[in-house]
């Protein structure tokens, strides 16, 4: 288990309607009492930031108690303000009541042709705009059968991060996503998956000093579920997980994240 506090994020993805999403939020937060140990982030599509903000309030309210969960955003534009008809900015998703954005998702590198040097011009304006980019990177199952997944992963984490001071790589959390392994039902071996995160984590230590390195949240995400948290969170450099489908589920979502809670 990691000396770093854990953080698990759920990415909705395109799902849910505006009553699924006011339901899901306020389950996630009511439920989450035990869970103190650990950073809890959802991460809804866009429409409905605004109205899962104001679950959140309302759920933590009703108990007299301060909020527990934060607000993502699921992507960002790379500048904040202008004619970028359907995007959003890193200031709107701020101006929402998030904290967090998932940049470089290996679902924006794929289907909408993400480049590394446009995933590092996402995180450059996220930062600027106060926001914790969750960046995201992993390879394929051609890329790992052929035996480049350290290429690979390497190469992503070097353009993604491109011209970052130190100070700077220290507010980002890293998301290993093996590409084979999300919504598959796949999932990497602990072993495996330790073995990644350990790699990205001593190429922080080139690109930002070793103190940097040892504070920089990695978490994994590839068919995250209940049954397999406990083995992942118990890898040294594992620090949490980016969930996809099982965050749709508010059990699910919390039984992930009390396995980090330890």
């Amino acid at each position: 288990m990691s000396a770093r506090r854990p953080i698990v994020a759920g990415n909705w993805k395109m799902n849910g309607d505006r009553a699924a999403a006011r339901a899901l939020a306020t389950a996630v937060e009511k439920s989450s009492s035990g869970i103190a140990t650990v950073d809890l982030v959802i991460c809804p599509p866009a429409v409905h930031l605004t109205e899962v903000e104001g679950q959140l309030r309302e759920a933590a309210g009703t108990e007299g108690r301060p909020q527990r969960v934060a607000l993502g955003g699921q992507n960002a534009w790379d500048k904040p303000a202008g004619a970028f008809t359907g995007e959003v900015s890193p200031q709107m998703l701020a101006d929402s009541g998030c904290r967090y954005v998932i940049l470089g998702h290996s679902e924006r590198r794929t289907l909408c042709g993400e480049t590394d040097a446009v995933v590092n011009a996402k995180l450059k304006a996220a930062l600027a705009a106060g926001l914790t980019p969750i960046v995201c990177v992993g390879e394929t199952l051609t890329e790992r059968e052929a035996g480049r997944t350290d290429e690979v992963v390497s190469g992503q984490v070097r353009g993604s991060l491109a011209g970052l001071g130190a100070d700077d790589v220290g507010r980002l959390v890293i998301a290993y996503e093996p590409v084979w392994a999300i919504g598959t039902g796949r999932v990497a071996t602990p072993d495996q998956a330790q073995a990644v995160h350990a790699l990205i984590r001593g190429l922080l230590g080139s690109l930002a000093g070793a103190g940097t390195a040892a504070k920089v949240r990695i978490q994994y995400g590839g068919s995250v579920k209940p049954d397999n948290a406990a083995d992942l969170a118990a890898q040294p450099d594992i620090d949490g997980a980016l969930v996809g489908g099982a965050s749709l589920d508010a059990a699910g979502f919390l039984a992930i994240a009390r396995a980090f809670a330890g």
